[in-house]
């Protein structure tokens, strides 16, 4: 082997070791960088209304991150429970019918109430399917998160009792948080396999990061089959079947 060809070799070996330290360090990095940020916008926040006498800050000679972050925890659950007796759900009334009668504040308030309530909420009200829909033409398919069926007014004004409109969410790359709402009949809806968390990763990545094809063992002739489309062994088998058939010797 040529001199040429061991330094070209060991390049690429260096160059490999490189990568891979970037695929291991750069997601670490990029975690501990939003933590740290979050961590010190809250205690930004949190801290300046913390007594001085309260503040660990006062008495040590460094600065202690996170402390706002735990105070802000531990007071939001005890506003928490608070709320859940019968003085505190009093309280919190007369401050949201207070709040009603602001005409600007009202609708910020009811709007980031009810997000709040859908997103923590266990009521199945979230995204729970991924699908594909044709967008934004014939031949091209857009990513979408869909919601349970429900009996809406646009359904009943367009009159599509047999082919519902179903509320869906396209998400925009890379930033998941933003979209489009649209309603697609559910006959054009293509269901996926993949969660809403592979969902949202591969808007991320914009098409990078492609979850894996689920697979299922399908029973075809007597035999278990690994197949990632299960409606394809319905198809295949009649065919298995001829095969199999003329295949036997004449009697």
């Amino acid at each position: 082997m040529s001199e040429t060809a061991v330094s070209i070799s060991g390049m690429a070996r260096i160059r490999n070791y490189f990568l891979t330290g970037v695929v291991v360090c750069a997601p670490l990095a990029i975690t501990l960088y939003i933590a740290w940020s979050f961590i010190g916008w809250v205690d930004s926040w949190v801290k300046p209304y913390i007594p001085a006498r309260y503040s660990p800050d006062t008495y040590l000679p460094f600065t202690i991150p996170g402390f706002g972050l735990i105070v802000a925890l531990v007071l939001t659950t005890l506003i928490g429970f608070l709320t859940a007796n019968f003085v505190g759900r009093a309280v919190v009334g007369f401050g949201e019918r207070l709040l009603g009668r602001m005409p600007l504040v009202r609708g910020i308030y009811r709007s980031l109430k009810q997000i709040f309530e859908t997103i923590l909420s266990n009521k199945g009200d979230m995204f729970d399917q991924v699908g594909l829909v044709e967008y934004p033409r014939k031949g091209v398919w857009s990513l979408v998160f869909m919601g349970g069926e429900k009996e809406t007014e646009i359904n009943e004004k367009l009159h599509v009792a047999d082919d519902p409109l179903i509320g869906v969410f396209m998400p925009c790359t890379p930033n998941p948080t933003t979209g489009f709402l649209m309603y697609v009949r559910k006959s054009e809806i293509v269901l996926l396999d993949m969660t809403i968390e592979e969902g949202a990763r591969l808007i991320v990545s914009a098409g990078l990061v492609a979850p894996a094809v689920k697979k299922t063992l399908v029973d075809v002739n007597g035999e278990k089959v690994e197949i990632a489309n299960p409606a394809l062994a319905a198809a295949s088998q009649p065919a298995r079947s001829k095969r199999t058939a003329s295949s036997r010797p004449n009697r």
